[in-house]
């Protein structure tokens, strides 16, 4: 009689994936922890969005009357939709990702086929390039910014 061991995704940390053998490289543990993961970043800024335009529409209904408090104001809002931005952008990658975790992609370059590395998937659940693919476009850019 054989047992079947039964994993609980949620217990399983980044430990444990990266104690997993190289053959089982994108098992579908190791995709269900990774669109786990990515689906919880997604969460963190679709609340950071939300937030921050109740942040604003509260702020909106205050009159500040000093100048440099107004001034203040304008700078944190500045910023805080820089973030925002920042973060949209981080959004697309993350939907990307995911939508790549669901086509049973998710994990190898996009340049050249190969494993992107547990531990880079870890550092970076959003890479879809392998460092030496990363740095090399990022060689091509650098080269083609300073012509």
């Amino acid at each position: 009689m054989s047992k079947t061991k039964v994993i609980d995704i949620d217990l399983i940390s980044d430990e444990d994936i990266l104690k997993m053998p190289e053959k089982d490289y994108m098992n579908e543990i190791q995709l269900e922890f990774f669109k786990r993961k990515l689906m919880q970043h997604e969460k963190e800024i679709l609340d950071n969005a939300k937030k921050t335009t109740q942040t604003f529409i509260e702020q909106e209904t205050n009159y500040i009357a000093d100048p440099s408090d107004r001034a203040t104001i304008e700078e944190e809002h500045t910023l805080e939709l820089r973030t925002r931005d920042r973060e949209r952008k981080l959004l697309q990658k993350i939907r990307k990702a995911i939508n790549s975790i669901e086509n049973h992609e998710y994990g190898f370059c996009e340049d050249t086929g190969e494993p992107i590395g547990i531990k880079r998937l870890i550092a970076r659940p959003t890479a879809s390039l392998t460092v030496e693919s990363q740095e090399r476009r990022e060689k091509i850019q650098k080269h083609f910014a300073e012509e």
